[in-house]
Formats: C-alpha cells, sequence, structure tokens
C-alpha cells in the first residue's frame, strides 16, 4: 500500500512538473515572437501553421498514428469539428501575435485569465452543463472587470474577449475530435495548411517574404515555430495522463502571469489604472471560482 501511495505521488510529482513545464512555455511565448517583430505577424502566423503541420505529421506517422488519422478521416462529424478547430486555434495564434508585436501584451495576459470563465460559460450554454451560485458570482465579478476595460477604453476590449473566447471554443470543439495533443495539432493545421503555403509563396514571389531575407535568425526562428508550438502540447499531454485534470487546471494560470509579467517588466508596458482594476475584479472572479469548487472536484474526484 505505501510503494502503490509513493509510486502515485511520484507519478503526479513528474506529472506537475511536465504542467509547469508546458504553461511555462506558453506565458513565454512573447519573448520568441517579440523577436520575430521584424516580420509581419501574418508571415510568422502562417510559418508557424505550415512548419506546425510538417513536424506534427511526420511525427504522428513516424509513431504510429496512421490507425488514429483513418478514423478521423471516416468520421464526418470528428472531421468537422478538427476543420473548425484548426481555423479557431489559427484564428487565436494569428491575433495573440499581431497583439504582441504592437504592445498589446498586458491586454493578451488579460484575455488568458478570463478563458476558464469563458470556457465555463460555454458549457453551461452550448453542454448544458449545471452552473451553480459560486460560477454564476465569478462571472459576475469577471464582467464588472470587463465593463471597467470597456468604460475607460471607450470600446470593448476586442483583444482579450477575442482570445479568451477563440481558445475556448477551440477547448469546447476539441471535445468532439478526442485525438491526443500531437496527432490533434496535425490534422487541426492540415486544412489551414494550404492556404499558409500559398499566401508564403505568394509572399515570397512578391519580393515581399521574409524567409531567407529577414536574417539567419529570424528564418531559423520561423522554422523552429513549429517545434515552439508543439512542444508545450507534447509536454501538456505528458502531464494530463498523470495528473487530475482538475489540479493542472490550477496551473494554467502561470501562462497569462507571466505574460503580465513580461509586459510590465521586459517590455516596458504600463498597468493602467482601469486595467488594473480590470485585473481586481478578474483575480477576485477566479479566487471565487476556485473557492466555491466541490471539494471532491478540487481534490480530484476519487482521489
Amino acid at each position: 500500500m505505501g510503494d502503490d501511495r509513493r509510486d502515485k505521488s511520484g507519478t503526479e510529482s513528474i506529472g506537475m512538473l511536465f504542467g509547469v513545464g508546458a504553461y511555462g512555455l506558453w506565458g513565454l511565448f512573447p519573448l520568441y515572437w517579440k523577436r520575430l517583430s521584424s516580420v509581419p505577424s501574418l508571415q510568422i502566423l502562417m510559418h508557424r501553421i505550415a512548419w506546425a503541420f510538417a513536424l506534427t505529421f511526420a511525427l504522428a506517422l513516424l509513431l504510429g498514428k496512421r490507425r488514429l488519422i483513418a478514423e478521423l478521416l471516416r468520421d464526418r462529424r470528428r472531421l468537422g469539428a478538427t476543420i473548425a478547430a484548426g481555423f479557431l486555434v489559427s484564428l487565436n495564434w494569428g491575433i495573440y501575435i499581431w497583439a504582441v508585436n504592437a504592445g498589446h501584451i498586458v491586454e493578451t495576459s488579460i484575455g488568458y485569465f478570463l478563458n476558464p470563465l469563458v470556457s465555463v460559460a460555454l458549457g453551461s450554454l452550448v453542454l448544458k452543463e449545471r452552473i451553480d451560485r459560486g460560477i454564476k458570482a465569478a462571472c459576475a465579478i469577471a464582467a464588472v472587470g470587463i465593463a471597467v476595460l470597456t468604460v475607460s477604453y471607450g470600446k470593448l476590449p476586442w483583444i482579450a474577449l477575442s482570445l479568451a473566447a477563440t481558445f475556448s471554443l477551440y477547448g469546447l470543439i476539441k471535445k468532439l475530435t478526442n485525438l491526443d495533443g500531437l496527432t490533434g495539432l496535425a490534422m487541426e493545421t492540415a486544412p489551414v495548411m494550404p492556404l499558409a503555403i500559398g499566401y508564403l509563396v505568394f509572399e515570397e514571389l512578391a519580393g515581399r517574404g521574409a524567409f531567407g531575407r529577414a536574417g539567419g535568425v529570424e528564418t531559423a526562428m520561423l522554422v523552429l515555430a513549429g517545434a515552439v508550438t508543439a512542444l508545450p502540447l507534447f509536454f501538456f499531454a505528458e502531464g494530463v495522463k498523470r495528473v487530475p485534470l482538475s489540479r493542472m487546471g490550477f496551473l494554467q494560470y502561470i501562462s497569462p502571469t507571466l505574460q503580465l509579467a513580461l509586459g510590465l517588466f521586459v517590455f516596458g508596458e504600463t498597468l493602467t489604472a482601469p486595467k488594473a482594476a480590470a485585473f481586481a475584479f478578474i483575480v477576485a472572479a477566479l479566487v471565487v471560482f476556485a473557492a466555491t469548487r466541490p471539494r471532491r472536484a478540487r481534490d480530484g474526484g476519487a482521489d
């Protein structure tokens, strides 16, 4: 019995390390995309899609995922969901890359802090999941934070809201595909890959392409964008195999926290009073959300 507990503890410790690695890498992404700021954001996005597909599809074949791919192609419902997920995650990547290089890293972090609450709202609206009083209170508090930003901007904080919405919808649709991270990324980027290649070829022929022209470091980083995209997904997949998803969920705040810190302390963005107030409301909403989860859910169910 004692050995079983030690083995379980060791497995979960490794899983937590994988989770920290995944969310830590996602949180450090602004450093990578900012280094490519000399390249147009749309070109960065298209390179990311193309190289992510090339890498993950090759690995999926090498690791014997052909049966999973064949099953997906025969299932119209799952295939349609995968195509939709591909376009959603591409839109999310594009908004994020543009926002980072346009100096809106702080607002991107707000979007990813909002993400779990938007996911809960979608679960209720689409999957008819039950919403308790704690969730309602958390969503109401977060809505006040967004209202503060909206009034201060004179318009909706579209970067934060679009990032939260696209990633939450992406996660919702992925429930229908039931694919591992590697195969999922390969098949999600497959439908948008021809568009990416076509655009990149067009830009190269027009003399505007950055590949090989922006410098050796930038060209190498464009190629490595596929690996940079795939690695945290691999870490995440390995983490959730070993750790209850409810515990992994708490690690997700590592990513927007790092993004916020990078925006403020590395790239010199300012935390205005309205943004600070919005953050305060959103963090308060997350505290209410976490504190009102049933003990069984917080402890990972039967664990």
